[in-house]
C-alpha cells in the first residue's frame, strides 16, 4: 500500500486537536497584533522624526529578523536570566501557549503596521480637505475617517498576512505545542509514516486557507464594493 489510510483516519482526533490549537493561535496573534498595529501606522506616518522613527525601527527589526529566531529567544532565551525567572511575568514566559501567541502578535504587528501606514498614506486628499472643512479635530479626522477608510483599502493585503501567520504557525510544534504541525510530527514518529503525516497536515492547511480567503473575499465585496469598477 502506497498511502497508508488506516493511519490517517485513527490520527483524525489528534488532527482536530491540532486545528483547535492553531486556530487559537492565530485569533489571539491577530487580535493582539493588530492592536499594536493601528497606533504603529499612525506613528509611521507622523512627519515628526521623534514619533516616526521608534515606529520604522520596530518594525524593520521585527520583519527584518526570522520568526523562528524572535520565537526562540521569547522561549528558551529569557529563561537564562535570573531576573526574569523570579518575576512576576515567569509564569506566562514560562508557558509556551504564551510565548507563541506573544511572538506571533509582535511579528504581524510589524507587518500589518507597515500595511496600515501605507493605506494611510495613500488616502484621498479630497477626504483630508473635506473632514477638516467640517472642523473635525486631528483626533476625529483620524477616529471617523483616515482609520476606517485605511482599514477597509488595507482589506487585500492584510488577507495575505493572515495567511501567512495562518502558515506561521506551524512553527509552534518546536516550541512544543501540539497544533496542526504538531500532531504531523507525532503522527511521523509513533508510525514511522511521515508521507501521511505531513500530507494530511498539508491539506488541513489548504482548507483553511480556502476558507480565510473566501472569508476575505466576501468581506472585500462588503466594504470595497465602492472601488469596484462601475458596470456599463
Amino acid at each position: 500500500m502506497l498511502f497508508d489510510y488506516n493511519v490517517v483516519l485513527d490520527s483524525l482526533p489528534l488532527y482536530f486537536g491540532g486545528v483547535l490549537v492553531t486556530l487559537k493561535l492565530l485569533l489571539i496573534a491577530l487580535a493582539v497584533g493588530l492592536l499594536l498595529a493601528v497606533p504603529l501606522a499612525v506613528m509611521r506616518v507622523s512627519k515628526q522624526a521623534l514619533v516616526n522613527f521608534p515606529a520604522w525601527l520596530y518594525t524593520y527589526v521585527i520583519r527584518g529578523t526570522p520568526m523562528l529566531v524572535q520565537l526562540y529567544l521569547l522561549y528558551y532565551g529569557l529563561a537564562q536570566f535570573e531576573a526574569v525567572r523570579e518575576s512576576f511575568m515567569w509564569p506566562y514566559l514560562s508557558s509556551a501557549t504564551f510565548c507563541a501567541c506573544l511572538a506571533f502578535a509582535i511579528n504581524t504587528s510589524a507587518y500589518t503596521a507597515e500595511i496600515l501606514a501605507g493605506s494611510l498614506k495613500a488616502t484621498p486628499h479630497g477626504e483630508i480637505e473635506a473632514a477638516k472643512a467640517m472642523g473635525m479635530s486631528r483626533g476625529k479626522l483620524y477616529r471617523r475617517i483616515l482609520l476606517p477608510s485605511a482599514l477597509r483599502r488595507a482589506l487585500p493585503q492584510y488577507s495575505n498576512e493572515v495567511i501567512m501567520m495562518l502558515h506561521t504557525t506551524s512553527l509552534a510544534s518546536v516550541v512544543t505545542l501540539i497544533d496542526i504541525t504538531g500532531a504531523a510530527k507525532t503522527v511521523s514518529s509513533q508510525y514511522y509514516l511521515p508521507f501521511e503525516a505531513y500530507i494530511t497536515a498539508g491539506l488541513f492547511y489548504l482548507v483553511l486557507t480556502f476558507i480565510l480567503v473566501r472569508l476575505f473575499k466576501l468581506a472585500e465585496r462588503r466594504w470595497l464594493a465602492y472601488m469596484a469598477p462601475r458596470k456599463g
